[in-house]
């Protein structure tokens, strides 16, 4: 099965690199890698054309605000894999990243993983290259006091890995219903275009990531499950900036939209060209 990772990026290429050395060891080989760019950059260009023994496709559109959710419709369009991944451009996946949700992807199924938020002394380690991810992985249970240190955003225990087969993970973590995040979830292709992707109507609120994405995809009639401590990743430390959605239209809007079973995006894939 052919997989397709889509990297939602803005102007990181710093970690975007760091992305790319990770996928450059990932023991699943069947993928490609969509560089989902929320601006239209000749920086971010020119790095993916230099970007060797990947698969790769680049999408980019015109800096307007925040636009996650139409460039990730656009990574959709672009996608040739059957299955999709996505994570954020901050995001550095485990070396098992991608086997591990091919490995559990199925039919009527949405999976659902976790990060490790990391803190800025590992997250400036991995920038500067000290220690890389590949190698903090596989070091993590012997870092896990200093990570407890450094990581104040908590999740130390989603670096934890599990093999997708392991008897513990398919008893207590795999048969639970999950919430999907949208730094870590995946599903087919088919299922992303019957539901008509990710709904742009949102503004630059967080809704279309993960609130909005699990309901419709539910509403579908899949079921959303739990690929914690087999599908990990890093998250690199940074300041956070609010795209709040409570109390507001946007998340009135989507209630009604829900209350009444409308799971195809009001603003979605149909719109592109």
């Amino acid at each position: 099965m052919k997989v397709s990772l889509v990297v939602a990026v803005y102007k990181d290429i710093e970690a975007l690199s760091l992305i790319v050395e990770s996928l450059k060891t990932q023991t699943y080989k069947n993928f490609e890698l969509i560089v989902a760019e929320d601006n239209n950059g000749e920086k971010i260009r020119e790095f993916v054309s230099k970007i060797k023994d990947i698969e790769v496709i680049h999408t980019s559109q015109e800096d307007n605000g925040i636009r996650k959710s139409r460039s990730q419709n656009n990574a959709i369009l672009a996608a040739t894999g059957e299955y999709i991944i996505f994570i954020d451009g901050d995001c550095i996946p485990y070396s098992t990243f991608i086997e591990s949700h091919a490995l559990l992807a199925k039919q009527g199924l949405a999976l659902a993983g976790r990060r490790v938020n990391l803190g800025p002394e590992y997250s400036t380690k991995i920038r500067t290259g000290k220690i890389s991810a590949l190698e903090l992985e596989r070091s993590y249970v012997l870092k896990l006091p200093s990570l407890w240190k450094d990581c104040s955003e908590g999740h130390i225990e989603a670096g934890i890995f599990l093999k997708p087969h392991n008897a513990v993970f398919q008893k207590w973590i795999f048969p639970r219903a999950s919430s999907i995040v949208g730094c870590n979830f995946s599903c087919f292709k088919s299922d992303l275009i019957a539901i008509n992707g990710f709904d742009e109507s949102y503004g630059e609120t967080s809704l279309p990531d993960d609130t909005d994405i699990e309901w419709r995809l539910k509403a579908l009639g899949l079921q959303v499950k739990s690929c914690k401590f087999a599908a990990n990743q890093f998250h690199l430390y940074h300041t956070r900036s609010s795209r709040d959605y409570s109390g507001s239209q946007y998340e009135n809007d989507m209630l009604a939209r829900k209350s009444k079973g409308m799971f195809k995006a009001q603003l979605g894939l149909d719109t592109h060209n």
